[in-house]
């Protein structure tokens, strides 16, 4: 076809018009909030960077929480996560206790490596600054990054005792978040008050705050003298210095102004975390929300009293459950619950009597806290470490049940392994990328792992087994059982379970079973002196 000048220069026009058209509706793409779910929102969704909340619970059993089996207490918004997510069965808390657990959940090695143990509320940060944590690895791909609720992984350098009235540092600022909204050690320890990045939440300077765990200081009413002050009945660790008619571990001075209420922990903590996610919403963002529930003191508010028949404990286990929802619920009023990786899980396992007179063992009726598993929190049986755990990422993650053997130590180098972040020889030693098995529940989980409980456990599947081996050790921990109605599970001699076919650890085949004693002796041996990745 011939065009002459003109109908060239019309051509010309026309093209460049559409050019121009073209450009501006790219543009407007762009910028255009997406849709989704109904909520617009004005960032891109990365799918190779899911945000990613943990939801770590405190003391919560295996067998409390409804799509595990519990009686009594009603969980409907975890019971969802499970419904639409993947159900571990045996998966592990690192160890029996919190302080162990959380180091090791942060930094991906075993807490042995830094004879981390239950802290006091004074106590220095045990994860040194620079040292590599979970927080500091999505921190450098980009991540918003938040701890909010109980921490108790210390704070302060050690040097000098911590000045609870300026700055306290270092603590989760230090080694890779960058808010934090704490519970400085747990609810039944002074101090009694919010930390807030470095301050003390609402503290008064004419009412400076200090702490003691070796003396009384102040005069503020204790639970050993003043008894008839008490909203609950306490032990003589847990009776000292009351705050909000709750005695504690430790004396407390001062600080009156900054004192938390233990009925509203749970919606302070709930609308800290709801901020944190609605200011980070277009960006990826790490949070880490660590409940104080539901530890004692036990104290609900009272919308969540009475809605179980256990009393305070299985009240607590709802008001968890309100607050998980809660959240849940505001991620995805946003827009962003398909692309936002959710980890459900607990610290450790159960314990009814942990220092105050709550009736939680008398109301307990037929719920089983452990579930089929024998022990709980402080045990080296089943029950100390194994929890409920749900992995909920509806952008990447089929409904099922796992059965497979998983560890909360290798959340650290599988989500590496999501963000495609590579590791350090001497990071994270004990973390092994299990990110294929986290997000399918037909994938291959671990083949053996270590069980912390006062002494070191070896879990392994050598000889096509379902093995668990139990180091012998001389201190027996006879005050777990005194104190906490709990099997310790130590023994000075060999222990050694098949729980494929003993769940519930009743038969110890030690002494039929020597060369597999010696066999995974000697592995547990090999497993706690390498010094790098494997």
């Amino acid at each position: 076809m011939n065009f002459t000048k003109n109908n060239s220069n019309i051509y010309n026009k026309t093209l460049i018009s559409f050019l121009l058209i073209l450009v501006l509706a790219c543009q407007v793409k762009a910028t255009t909030p997406q849709v989704i779910n109904g909520a617009a929102i004005s960032g891109s969704l990365d799918e190779s960077k899911p945000n990613i909340v943990i939801f770590y619970v405190d003391d919560l059993g295996y067998g409390d929480v409804g799509s595990y089996g519990a009686k009594g207490v009603k969980t409907p918004n975890i019971d969802a996560l499970a419904a639409n997510g993947i159900k571990f069965t045996d998966a592990h808390s690192s160890s029996a206790t919190c302080t162990p657990s959380r180091y090791s959940l942060l930094t991906g090695e075993y807490a042995f490596r830094n004879k981390a143990s239950v802290l006091q509320g004074d106590a220095a940060l045990i994860i040194s600054p620079g040292q590599p944590t979970l927080a500091s690895l999505v921190k450098k791909s980009g991540y918003h990054t938040a701890v909010i609720g109980k921490w108790h992984l210390g704070l302060g350098d050690g040097a000098t005792a911590i000045d609870w009235n300026n700055k306290v540092k270092p603590g989760p600022l230090e080694i890779g978040f960058d808010y934090s909204f704490l519970l400085p050690a747990t609810g039944d320890r002074v101090p009694a008050v919010y930390l807030e990045n470095h301050h003390v939440v609402n503290l008064d300077k004419s009412e400076p705050l200090s702490v003691s765990y070796s003396e009384k200081i102040g005069h503020r009413p204790t639970g050993y003298e003043n008894p008839e002050l008490l909203k609950q009945t306490a032990d003589s660790q847990h009776n000292k210095s009351i705050i909000n008619g709750i005695s504690r571990i430790g004396w407390m001075k001062g600080g009156e102004s900054a004192e938390w209420k233990d009925e509203d922990i749970y919606q302070v903590l709930t609308n800290k975390a709801s901020h944190f996610i609605s200011k980070n919403k277009t960006e990826p963002f790490f949070l880490f929300f660590s409940f104080h529930d539901i530890h004692v003191p036990r104290v609900p508010n009272k919308k969540f009293q009475g809605t179980s028949t256990m009393g305070v404990r299985g009240d607590a286990i709802a008001q968890m459950d309100w607050v998980t929802g809660a959240i849940v619920d505001h991620i995805k009023s946003l827009g962003i619950l398909d692309n936002t990786l959710i980890l459900f899980t607990s610290d450790n396992g159960p314990v009814l009597n942990d220092g105050y007179g709550d009736q939680a063992e008398k109301l307990l009726g037929e719920h089983q806290p452990g579930g089929i598993y024998r022990g709980g929190k402080y045990s080296a049986f089943e029950a100390g470490t194994r929890v409920p755990t749900i992995i909920h990422y509806p952008n990447k993650v089929a409904a099922g049940v796992n059965n497979e053997l998983m560890s909360q130590i290798d959340i650290y180098a599988s989500i590496a392994g999501i963000l495609n972040i590579p590791l350090a020889s001497n990071e994270a030693i004990d973390s092994e990328n299990y990110a294929d098995t986290w997000l399918n529940h037909q994938a291959k989980g671990r083949s053996e792992l270590i069980e912390e409980a006062y002494t070191l456990s070896l879990r392994s599947t050598m000889d096509s087994k379902q093995w668990k081996y139990i180091s012998p050790t001389e201190k027996l921990n006879e005050w777990v059982m005194a104190l906490k109605n709990i099997e310790p599970g130590l023994s000075a001699s060999p222990q050694l379970y098949n729980l494929a076919s003993d769940p519930e650890e009743k038969h110890n085949v030690a002494d039929q079973n020597s060369v597999t004693v010696n066999k995974l002796a000697k592995r547990l041996n090999v497993l706690v002196n390498r010094k790098t990745r494997e």
